[in-house]
C-alpha cells in the first residue's frame, strides 16, 4: 500500500471515529438552542425577570414573530450568499495562479 492510501485511509477512519464517537458519548443529552440562553444567563445572575431592552424590527413589523418557512428563507438566504462569495474568492486564486503559471511559461513544483 502506498504512502498516499494510507493517508487516505486513515483520514477516513478518523471522520468515521468523529462522527461516530458523539453518538455513543452524548446518549441522553439535551441539546437546546441559543434564542433563549442569553436571557436565561441574565435571569439567573440578576435574581428577577429579564426584560429585553427592545423589540426586533421585523417582529414589530410584522406584529408577532416571523413565521418559520421565512426564518428558513432568509437562512437559505444567508447561506447562498456566503458560498457564492467564497466561491468567487476561490475561484480568483486559481485564476491567478493560471496567469501567473502562463506568465513565467512553467508550471510550479508542488
Amino acid at each position: 500500500m502506498t504512502a498516499t492510501k494510507k493517508t487516505v485511509v486513515g483520514l477516513l477512519f478518523l471522520v468515521a471515529l468523529m462522527v461516530l464517537v458523539p453518538l455513543f458519548a452524548l446518549r441522553g443529552a439535551e441539546f437546546g438552542g441559543a434564542d433563549n440562553a442569553g436571557s436565561v444567563v441574565v435571569s439567573e445572575i440578576q435574581g428577577g425577570d429579564y426584560e429585553p431592552w427592545f423589540t426586533p424590527i421585523m417582529e414589530t413589523a410584522l406584529g408577532g414573530e416571523l413565521p418559520g418557512e421565512l426564518e428558513s428563507l432568509f437562512f437559505c438566504l444567508q447561506t447562498g450568499i456566503g458560498v457564492g462569495i467564497i466561491a468567487f474568492v476561490m475561484g480568483r486564486f486559481v485564476e491567478r495562479k493560471k496567469q501567473e503559471e502562463d506568465k513565467t511559461g512553467k508550471k510550479k513544483a508542488k
